[in-house]
């Protein structure tokens, strides 16, 4: 079995990769950060100016994003991108940023929000076996914990599954947009504009306010980076990659401000800032009968958001042990499915560990802080290779200001909130961050193996039937010849 090789295949068109995108980002964001938007924003047309604002960003982000990833076409987001720009800077510190984003996000970033989603199916689907209270910790901790199991078996027996589901469950949650955008027209159509007439009443002047109002609209648009996780299972990443976020995220950006449009023609700011079910009380409003349908959207978006987040997050897991930042076994593969089922399995397992004593509100304040930091790095290495690697070969080449604004904006989305309101949550962040570089010099500069280490890779290999793909030892070689490439132009 050792000597086999085989290698993840190039599976993802250019329908999947935009489903990838928007089933991810529309999860339950939609369905329940309205009111975080709307309690930190006061107003109801400063409200509908940060969703769209939140879009734009997004798309700045993404657009980012993909000059980095046509010009480094590999899996792993971030992980590829960093290990590509700064390891000439040397063995000590070239790899530090690469690493940190791995430990960070395998630890904090990727597996929160698989987590925060999954909470959210667990407590839209507990609720309606408790109409008169609110549903028990323990149920709802159970009901999230069986659908990330079962996430995790779908996406470790089969990637067309995985990417069907995907497919099938965007179009499900469309449709479920597309009912409360066309109900909350009708409505305004029909003279129910008490409450969006309200327009800028009661605005927030407070910028460092404003700022968790965008860190709530941001968190409905996270996942905007899901298709540079797994650049490599593309079919034509040069053209599908840029194109899926050319269309993916302006679709969003209008489903969210028709959504919002929606919940104020028949929902006053008190009622929406009230609800903890702002799509389930729209529904009760609206439909009649029919109320029990937008519950099951809402179960149903995510459970096509978190399969979304596992499946691009296992690849980061499996690139992370593919250079040698996590033990060998997580970059191997399954060896007839060929899914990379001990990186899904870790995803799954630190997304478990992070529910049972996490609450959706500190988690979410965890991981914007930690992602943020993160995507402002990664908005800073266009500009940085721009400087250091200017004849580096771009398919796709954004104007310089777009990652400009992206930095910008990054900081002031990480140090806002910190500067109005310092929690712990931001500290115990930082830490951890800062913790990594313990782990750094020992097991990855130094490549000092931890005892048993090499007895628990051929007992989970044995136990899980995974090889090691046949790319497993050549990425930094393919990182070399990239950057010797632009040196010859």
């Amino acid at each position: 079995m050792g000597e086999e090789t085989v290698k993840l295949k190039k599976n993802l068109g250019l329908m999947s990769g935009i489903t990838l995108i928007v089933g991810t980002m529309i999860g339950s964001g939609i369905f329940i950060s309205p009111k975080g938007v709307l309690s930190n924003s006061g107003s109801v047309a400063l409200s509908l100016i940060v969703w769209a604002g939140c879009g734009v960003l997004a798309t700045f982000g993404a657009l980012s994003y993909a000059e980095l990833g046509t010009c480094v076409p590999k899996s792993g987001a971030e992980h590829a991108y960093f290990l590509f720009a700064y390891s000439p800077l040397g063995k000590i510190f070239g790899r530090i940023p690469c690493f940190l984003f791995d430990w960070v996000g395998l630890f904090i970033i990727r597996p929160t929000m698989f987590a925060v989603i999954s909470l959210s199916l667990g407590t839209y689907a507990a609720k309606p076996f408790y109409e008169n209270c609110d549903p028990p910790d323990s149920v709802v901790k159970l009901i999230t914990i069986a659908t990330m199991l079962l996430i995790a078996f779908i996406n470790a027996w089969s990637v067309r599954v995985a990417t069907t589901v995907q497919n099938v469950l965007t179009f499900a949650k469309l449709l479920a947009i597309a009912i409360i955008s066309g109900g909350g027209i009708y409505k305004l159509a029909t003279g129910s504009t008490e409450y969006i007439m309200e327009g800028f009443e009661d605005t927030i002047t407070d910028p460092s306010i404003v700022a968790l109002a965008f860190y709530n609209g941001l968190w409905s648009f996270d996942g905007w980076n899901n298709l540079n996780f797994v650049t490599e299972e593309l079919k034509n990443p040069y053209r599908d990659l840029p194109l899926s976020i050319i269309i993916g995220i302006p679709l969003t950006t209008v489903c969210y401000v028709l959504t919002n449009i929606g919940y104020f023609s028949v929902m006053s700011k008190e009622e929406i800032n009230a609800s903890h079910a702002v799509a389930v009380f729209w529904g009760e409003s609206v439909l009649g009968i029919m109320a029990w349908i937008m519950p099951m959207f809402v179960v149903m978006s995510c459970f096509g958001a978190a399969n979304g987040v596992l499946f691009s997050t296992g690849r980061l897991c499996y690139v992370a042990g593919r250079e040698g930042h996590f033990p060998r076994v997580f970059s191997y593969i399954h060896h007839k499915n060929l899914t990379p089922v001990p990186s899904v399995m870790f995803t799954a397992l630190m997304g478990i560990i992070i529910i049972i004593p996490g609450k959706i509100s500190t988690l979410i304040d965890f991981y914007s802080f930690s992602a943020w930091t993160v995507y402002g790095i990664g908005a800073f290495t266009v500009i940085y290779l721009r400087i250091t690697q200017p004849k580096l070969k771009r398919p796709l080449k954004v104007p310089i200001v777009i990652p400009i604004i992206v930095v910008i904006m990054s900081a002031y989305l990480v140090l806002a909130p910190v500067i109005q309101n310092p929690k712990m949550e931001f500290f115990f962040a930082f830490l951890f961050i800062c913790s990594g570089l313990i782990f750094y010099f020992p097991f990855v500069y130094k490549k000092i193996s931890a005892p048993g280490i090499g007895r628990f890779q051929l007992f989970l290999q044995k136990l899980l039937c995974v090889v090691p793909s046949d790319d497993t030892s050549t990425e930094e070689e393919e990182m070399s010849e990239l950057s010797s490439d632009a040196k010859k132009l």
